[in-house]
């Protein structure tokens, strides 16, 4: 348009600046993928994959054939949480994506290579390029909801995932620091530019409830969580609290044995 001035997020044309002029991948032929949600952080160490975790075990509670696209490369931690380490295996139609106890459809790169414990150390364009290939190169059957892990901030791969994958809404996670209000900023601006939904806002270690007296503590500060949401249009919001059942289940890949309500109203909304 001639009237551009490239500013995304005030703007409803679908049109090519939007997009980088990139097409969105297709899908292997023998793959169906009806939803997928991208799981995303202004920061790292926020619980992102826990949260992508929980939100998979949830839906998969719910009846919904579930899958997870581990975009986070070069920190990966999808498969321990669920305890899954057999490698990845391939045939002429692609490579299909391991199964949680549950069956839960996994694709990470921990899966892939010879030892868990080598380090990637890739320049972006190919872990974004490997991120791709996760998605047109997995047989992916039959999936009602993908959980996208991505990796922390707003670089390459996010940019790849949301011009590139077909993404309809994103989930924030965040915790009650003094940055929160600036980092959910920024994911919500990106998302504003590539035309995708904020769906939900999880706060994560909120709080910890004393197992003694029953009172709510707030380590890291006051919860500021509904009054951030309400700033940006955002109606549906999560807390997790400070609890050392999630540390443990994901050590130990049992991630699936953990009953939590905590996103209950997040999993609704994704699945409506």
């Amino acid at each position: 348009m001639s009237t551009c001035d490239h500013d995304c997020s005030s703007c409803s044309q679908n049109c090519a600046s939007r997009s980088g002029g990139i097409e969105k991948e297709k899908l292997n032929e023998v793959s169906s993928v009806k939803k997928v949600v991208a799981v995303v952080s202004g920061k790292g160490g926020v619980g992102k994959s826990l949260v992508t975790s929980l939100l998979a075990v949830q839906a998969q509670r719910e009846g919904k054939k579930t899958a997870i696209l581990d975009a986070d490369i070069t920190g990966p931690s999808i498969p321990q949480a669920f305890g899954v380490h057999e490698k990845i295996m391939g045939s002429d139609i692609g490579f299909f994506p391991a199964q949680s106890k549950t069956g839960i459809d996994i694709v990470s790169l921990n899966l892939m290579l010879e030892n868990e414990n080598d380090p990637v150390v890739w320049r972006g364009s190919l872990i974004a390029g490997a991120v791709k290939q996760f998605w047109t190169d997995a047989v992916w059957k039959d999936e009602d909801i993908m959980f996208i892990d991505m990796p922390p901030g707003t670089g390459d791969v996010p940019l790849t995932v949301f011009q590139s994958l077909p993404v309809d809404g994103i989930i924030i996670v965040t915790s009650p620091q003094e940055l929160v209000s600036m980092i959910v900023e920024k994911a919500v601006r990106m998302a504003g530019m590539m035309n995708i939904p904020v769906l939900a806002v999880v706060e994560n270690m909120s709080y910890f409830r004393c197992p003694e007296c029953g009172g709510v503590h707030y380590i890291y500060g006051e919860s500021r969580l509904e009054e951030i949401a309400k700033q940006y249009g955002i109606d549906c919001t999560a807390r997790i609290p400070i609890d050392g059942k999630f540390a443990a289940a994901c050590d130990e890949g049992l991630i699936e044995l953990v009953n939590d309500e905590s996103l209950e109203d997040v999993v609704r909304k994704i699945l409506d």
